[in-house]
């Protein structure tokens, strides 16, 4: 290969590890759909007005009128499910004998989310997790939450025993599946989907994080992401807020966390991509011919833990975050669903073979299938067309995206999921490895 090539690849590799690369291929795909040109779907943007009257009834049902009250996507939302779990473990931290600094305390929940997220794929219709203590019985994204919290409490995670309540790469390094199907409760009548998965994801997170002590010290851990984000901010003036550009903590989840990701993955230039796939509607609709030109970043687990990570941030230390504009909607099966659910997205009537199906009779594929892919992408660009919508109709001009995931779609996902399936389930099925969400 020649230089240029390679600097060609190599450049086009860095770009779709960017925030802005998602909404711009995403974009792409969004404009084949206007055209009718993409492989597995039709678009209706007639029926996107549906979608906005059932967010706005959903918003006005649980919030009413004061949209300031809605809380931001985030991973802590699940963490406190049924009950507050994460106040009352800072306010017994401050009450120990020698208390954490509060920049300690936020390490600690820096440490703890980045492992609840990392452990949120999805678990499927069976599993189920029973909290000791209060005997609650929670599923899916909650019930995965919540055992974490506990895992993360009782110092599995913790290379250290004096020091329970923090990750490590020491601490990660020693875990394995049975570790996590314990913490997890998993039986033969509680099966997991994805377990293997979940554990390779938390032990490759442990040579993450010795690999890049810029970002997470000498002893590899996540809540010392903290100092790097410091390092690269601006200083509070005039007792105002510390400012923290969102690309400083961006560059260090998809840079620092890169050797989480299955070998499998997509590469180009010999940079491994993580959430990135290639979709063949745009080579085939596209007289570029450049290496890479086909390929749709999501990093939906990158966007996750960032919404997770900035708000004990934000909380604790009162640090402020510039360029979230930048940040996307999260192209899971929630939010996705909504747009199938409530007919924005039809597959086509015409495809070539027929799809495998799962036995209900709803299309099962792996994430790599150009089906997934072109889902994903009209995702992303509908979450953004609905966020602008809700904010007219409302009206509620300072409504975040943030906002918007948490009060609408993704709750609005799961609530018409129920209405159509009644276990909930999406309207694919995505063949899950425990490392796509």
């Amino acid at each position: 290969m020649s230089l240029a090539g390679f600097t060609s690849s190599a450049q086009t590799a860095a770009y779709l590890r960017t925030l802005p690369a998602i909404r711009e291929r995403c974009t792409r795909v969004f404009d084949l759909a206007k055209q009718g040109k993409l492989e597995y779907f039709e678009y209706h943007p007639e029926a996107e007005d549906e979608v906005t009257a059932f967010c706005v009834d959903i918003i006005q049902r649980d919030f009413g009128t004061d949209f300031a009250q809605i809380p931001p996507h985030g991973r802590w939302r699940h963490l406190d499910s049924h009950h507050e779990r994460i106040a009352p473990l800072v306010a017994k931290w401050a009450s120990e004998p020698n208390p954490p600094t509060t920049l300690e305390a936020t390490k600690r929940l820096i440490d703890l989310f980045m492992v609840a997220v990392l452990l949120d794929a999805g678990a499927g219709t069976q599993w189920g997790y029973t909290e000791p203590g209060s005997g609650v019985r929670l599923s899916r994204s909650e019930g995965l939450g919540v055992a974490a919290v506990h895992m993360f409490q009782s110092g599995l995670f913790s290379g250290d025993a004096a020091q329970p309540y923090r990750v490590d790469a020491q601490g990660l390094a020693k875990l394995t599946a049975a570790d996590i199907a314990a913490g997890l409760q998993v039986s033969a009548e509680n099966p997991l989907v994805g377990l293997e998965g979940r554990a390779s994801l938390l032990t490759n997170l442990a040579s993450a994080l010795r690999a890049s002590s810029e970002f997470f010290g000498p002893d590899g851990r996540p809540g010392n992401l903290i100092d790097f984000l410091e390092s690269q901010s601006q200083p509070p003036a005039d007792g105002g807020s510390r400012l923290v550009p969102i690309a400083a903590l961006w560059s260090a989840l998809v840079d620092g966390l890169q050797p989480i990701w299955p070998p499998a993955r997509t590469a180009l230039g010999g940079v491994p991509l993580g959430d990135v796939w290639p979709c063949p509607a745009l080579a085939l609709n596209s007289s570029s011919t450049g290496e890479g030109d086909d390929l749709v970043p999501f990093h939906k687990l990158t966007g996750w833990l960032a919404y997770s990570l900035m708000e004990p941030l934000q909380v604790y230390l009162r640090w402020k975050f510039e360029g979230t504009e930048h940040m996307t909607g999260l192209p899971e099966y929630r939010n996705g669903g909504l747009f199938l659910d409530l007919g924005v997205l039809s597959l086509r009537s015409d495809l070539a073979e027929p799809l495998p199906t799962n036995e209900a009779g709803i299309p099962r594929v792996p994430p790599n299938h150009p089906l997934i892919v072109e889902w994903r992408a009209m995702t992303v660009i509908l979450l953004d067309r609905t966020h602008a919508a809700l904010r007219l109709a409302l009206p509620a001009p300072s409504l975040s995206l943030a906002q918007v995931l948490e009060s609408a779609t993704w709750k609005g996902g799961r609530e018409i999921a129920q209405t159509k399936r009644g276990g909930g389930g999406p309207p694919i099925d995505i063949v899950s490895d425990g490392t796509v969400f």
